[in-house]
C-alpha cells in the first residue's frame, strides 16, 4: 500500500488530468455558476449543474482544498458511470474524461 503522501500525490496528479481533459473537450468554464446552483443537495448537483460543471466547481474545487489542508480524502467514488451517462447520446466524446475519472475512482477506492 502506498504511503499517504504518495497516494495524495497520485490523487493530485489525477485531478490535474481531469482538468486537462475538461479543457481539451471545451467543457472548462471561466465563470462559476450562480452560488445557489452550487448549493444543491442532490448527488452530482444533477438538478442545478451540468456534470462537467459539477466536476469543475464542486469536485475539483473540494478535492484541491482537502489536499491543500491535508484533510482525509474520500474513500468511495463513482464518477465514471455518471460521466458515461452524461455523454451518452451527445455529439462530443467523453472517452478521455471517462478514462481519467475511472482512474480517480480507482485511486479513491483504494484499488490502484
Amino acid at each position: 500500500m502506498a504511503r499517504p503522501s504518495d497516494h495524495t500525490a497520485r490523487v493530485a496528479d489525477s485531478l490535474l488530468q481531469i482538468e486537462i481533459e475538461l479543457r481539451r473537450i471545451g467543457a472548462w468554464e471561466t465563470d462559476p455558476p450562480p452560488t445557489d446552483a452550487l448549493q444543491s443537495t442532490k448527488p452530482f448537483a444533477v438538478d442545478t449543474l451540468e456534470f462537467t460543471q459539477w466536476l469543475q466547481f464542486v469536485f475539483i474545487y473540494r478535492m484541491k482544498a482537502m489536499i491543500e489542508n491535508e484533510h482525509p480524502l474520500p474513500e468511495v467514488s463513482g464518477m465514471a458511470p455518471m460521466a458515461e451517462e452524461h455523454f451518452r447520446g451527445r455529439s462530443e466524446s467523453g472517452h478521455g474524461l471517462i478514462r481519467e475519472l475511472e482512474e480517480m475512482d480507482r485511486l479513491l477506492s483504494g484499488q490502484s
